[in-house]
């Protein structure tokens, strides 16, 4: 197994990073490496040859959705009139 270092992180971006490992249960090392590994596995959508929808379909093809879709919460309040104020 190869290693890498990274330098100059945004402190920001460091405490997301934390924040996303700790919310998945991992270290922050490990959450780097699901993301990295997932980043490099998803293909790049050709933008001349995919659109908007093809992009977004990528973006999300590998969720474990069913497949019927999600299910659509009934609507409880009456739709309004927009305001254009």
């Amino acid at each position: 197994m190869a290693t890498i270092t990274v330098r100059n992180l945004d402190d920001e971006l460091v405490t997301a990073l934390k924040e996303r490992a700790a919310a998945n249960g991992r270290s922050m090392e490990a959450e780097a490496r699901a993301l990295l590994a997932r980043g490099v596995r998803t293909p790049v959508v050709d933008v001349v040859h995919g659109g908007l929808g093809t992009r977004i379909h990528a973006m999300f093809r590998d969720l474990d959705l069913p497949e019927e879709g999600l299910p659509i919460p009934p609507r409880t309040d009456p739709p309004r009139a927009a305001s254009f104020e």
